[in-house]
């Protein structure tokens, strides 16, 4: 189970919304999510040339996770 689903599975229950309308917020999440596993594999691919390349890391996980996804 994704981190996903599994929020979608806890929420479910307590949100007082028409199923449809749930089942498209699935569907959403589920998209979201495949774009941003397709993003970072991507990014992933390009990193490992930069750094066979160079020699060295651009960066690590964390700044990396801060500056992809800690957007304020």
């Amino acid at each position: 189970m994704t981190s996903i689903e599994w929020l979608i599975e806890e929420l479910t229950p307590s949100i007082a919304l028409q199923q449809k309308y749930i089942d498209e917020l699935k569907e959403k999440a589920k998209q979201m999510h495949k774009q941003e596993i397709v993003k970072a594999f991507d990014e992933g691919q390009e990193y490992e040339y930069q750094y066979h390349i160079n020699n060295a890391p651009k960066f690590d996980s964390e700044t990396y996770y801060k500056e992809t996804f800690k957007k304020d």
